[in-house]
């Protein structure tokens, strides 16, 4: 438990430092785009290669790869039945609310929390791979038949959105190295070190600047947003926890990990998807404010029963 107490400490320190310099005009929305941008392209990219690499990351695919698949999927199944039968959404403002109920941020907080709560940051991998190799392409694509975009949807542009992602990329070179039992060289491997230790500080200064900078939640959302962040903070991790304990046989680290994996809050680019389609951008700005505030919570509550 002291484990998982220093974990947080360390994540909120930095977290704190992003909030203080916004609230101090030192940091901007700009400085925000500039971190999310450099981690993105970057330095998680080049962290990713080098964690893998050096993981035996077979059996941890194997367990937590299907754990988070069915946690997803379970989700995706109750809100759809939710949006067809209560709130009667047309069918592109259900699959971003699906977004906002199940894609979860393991970028901006799974990897710190991956890190120094869990302690591996190749705990994210299984949960970011469910979403960029199945989630996102086959909501962008239900997206871009359901707004009138049929024309974007190819099964080349399909099978693209696997392959512009440099997550995706870094994710299989990381892993063919660690399958393959390949070693960087270390005259590459100590700069490709240092280039990817940015990600994680980079990211939580993002993430606390983006707290006191970003917008706050329409009051007028109401129930259903109240249901999203239950599906996301709650029924999700319940999900993930129900299936490691008693299908799984999981215990320990591997149940803590999924567990957590997918109590993490809505991704911030759940918004990023929603403003480019023009469907359900107040739901996902909503959702991610209301979750990841709360996720503090219900992480923090997770880690403190499992660990």
């Amino acid at each position: 438990m002291l484990g998982v107490l220093s974990g947080f400490f360390v994540i909120a320190v930095v977290v704190a430092v992003g909030y203080l310099l916004a609230h101090l005009g030192v940091f901007t929305e700009q400085t925000q785009n500039m971190l999310g941008t450099l981690s993105f392209y970057v330095a998680m990219p080049v962290l990713f290669v080098t964690m893998l690499a050096g993981e035996d990351v077979t059996a941890l695919l194997s367990v937590d790869l299907v754990a988070s698949l069915v946690s997803i999927a379970a989700i995706i199944v109750v809100w759809v039945v939710a949006a067809r039968f209560v709130w009667r959404l047309p069918m592109a403002e259900t699959v971003t609310g699906a977004f906002a109920s199940a894609y979860v941020n393991a970028g901006n907080l799974g990897l710190p929390i991956a890190t120094y709560v869990l302690g591996s940051p190749t705990r994210v991998v299984p949960v970011m791979l469910t979403q960029l190799l199945f989630l996102q392409p086959l909501g962008l694509a239900l997206l871009d038949l359901s707004t009138g975009s049929e024309a974007h949807f190819t099964v080349r542009a399909f099978i693209g959105r696997f392959f512009r992602n440099p997550l995706t990329i870094a994710t299989l070179i990381g892993v063919l190295l660690s399958v393959t039992g390949t070693s960087i060289p270390p005259l590459l491997a100590a700069p490709l070190t240092m280039v990817g230790a940015m990600a994680v500080p980079g990211i939580l200064m993002a993430f606390g600047i983006s707290l006191r900078l970003g917008p706050r939640p329409d009051r007028a959302a109401g129930p259903m947003l109240g249901f999203q962040v239950l599906l996301k903070l709650v029924a999700m991790p319940l999900v993930a926890w129900v299936f490691g304990r008693f299908v799984m046989h999981l215990d320990g680290a591997h149940l803590l990990a999924v567990t957590v994996m997918a109590g993490l809050p809505t991704a911030q680019n759940v918004f990023v998807v929603a403003t480019t389609y023009g469907r359900g951008v107040v739901m996902a700005r909503d959702a991610i404010f209301v979750s990841t505030v709360l996720s503090v919570l219900s992480i923090f509550g997770i880690a403190a029963l499992l660990s």
